[in-house]
């Protein structure tokens, strides 16, 4: 059986190296959550518009915890 699972961008994390793991580990449940919240919705990380639904959270987030992102196409 073979699926085809269609490219998509996706969010990469980088946390600075000086970053407590337990503030890392915070941010990245933040983060889970808005995928989770997403995902109520009904709609999924292959959606054409996900970065564009998600980008003002994730900034929130990184404006928060100082994390920097690329987004990437998978």
């Amino acid at each position: 059986m073979k699926a085809r699972i269609p490219k998509h961008r996706e969010f990469i994390i980088a946390f600075p190296d000086d970053m407590a793991q337990s503030r890392q580990d915070e941010a990245w449940s933040k983060l889970t959550q808005i995928l989770e919240d997403y995902k109520k919705e009904g709609k999924s990380v292959y959606t054409p518009t996900f970065i564009e639904d998600c980008k003002d959270k994730v900034d929130a987030l990184k404006a928060e915890y100082g994390f920097d992102y690329t987004i990437e196409l998978r």
